[in-house]
């Protein structure tokens, strides 16, 4: 059988958080360029000296990059995407996490369980999902909590569901975190890299016009292209990212090895050794962008704390 549950193998409340998520993120990042290119446009306007007849171009350019900036900052704050963004990440991981745990009998679900008391258990850490994050999201997909495809993982022999937990949720998420670590460590080099290189022309710019007589004011245009990429580098966060996705990836390969050996009454809690390595990433990022840990809704009480 297939050892990967995929997005249709995972209950609809995962599609919906993760559709509700990737529109959130979408408009967040709109909305973000659209300030930060407003603001350079407005710059660029201030620094040149451009008519046609007897109109000024460059006050159009200043009117235009304030309203783009503007009516993106409106936008922004009327739409709230972060909240869409942020929080259906949280129920989407908070959902997989719960899912995997449930399909391969991992903590708080072992397969030694009555089914209906699993289901029930399982149905309860959703709703408790969904009840924290009623404002983010609207559930319109079937199967929202159990998936024939997780009920048929649960039934199968302890090394069926161990080989499927192996490469489909733990070597695959190992995979994931390396992958993103290292092109989140090559854009954070790249921007660094074009950041001095900005702040540097601009300085020469800047002594060309104090000293030399140079008649364009570009060192402005810079500063706001400075300050606009170091916004964009903090609203992506490529190296708090790298290094997160690197830790977790290190974690989790000890964890594939572990798994390879661990006995099967050994297994509930081992799964959930794995789930918390998992967890602990997503509450870091979700934190770092929100201050409050989302990711612990779909996890807590469920581990008997």
């Amino acid at each position: 059988m297939d050892t990967q549950l995929s997005g249709i193998d995972l209950p609809g409340l995962w599609y919906d958080a993760d559709a509700a998520s990737l529109r959130g993120q979408k408009l967040a990042l709109r909305y973000a360029r659209g300030r930060i290119l407003g603001g350079i446009v407005a710059a660029l306007g201030g620094a040149v000296s451009w008519s046609a007849g007897q109109f000024d171009v460059a006050v159009l350019l200043i009117f235009l990059g304030f309203l783009v900036a503007l009516a993106s900052e409106l936008a922004s704050w009327v739409q709230q995407p972060e909240h869409s963004w942020y929080g259906g990440r949280a129920v989407a991981e908070s959902t997989k996490t719960l899912a995997w745990r449930y399909a391969v009998g991992g903590q708080p679900f072992p397969v030694t369980m009555p089914d209906d008391m699993a289901r029930e258990l399982l149905r309860s850490g959703l709703e408790e999902v969904l009840r924290e994050t009623s404002e983010y999201m609207i559930p319109r997909s079937e199967h929202a909590v159990v998936t024939p495809a997780m009920e048929q993982l649960r039934q199968q022999p302890f090394d069926v569901r161990r080989e499927a937990y192996v490469r489909g949720r733990t070597e695959d998420q190992r995979r994931w975190y390396t992958a993103k670590a290292e092109e989140n460590r090559r854009r954070s080099q790249a921007w660094r890299l074009l950041l001095v290189l900005a702040e540097v022309t601009a300085l020469v710019l800047a002594f060309l016009r104090v000293f030399v007589g140079w008649p364009w004011d570009f060192a402005g245009v810079l500063g706001a292209t400075v300050a606009g990429g170091a916004a964009w580098v903090a609203v992506k966060q490529f190296a708090p990212l790298a290094s997160a996705y690197s830790t977790a990836a290190k974690e989790l390969l000890f964890q594939v090895d572990r798994l390879g050996r661990v006995p099967e009454e050994q297994w509930a809690a081992a799964v959930a050794n794995v789930e918390g390595a998992i967890s602990r990433e997503h509450t870091l990022w979700t934190a770092s962008r929100t201050g409050r840990t989302f990711f612990e809704w779909g996890n807590k009480g469920i581990d008997g704390e």
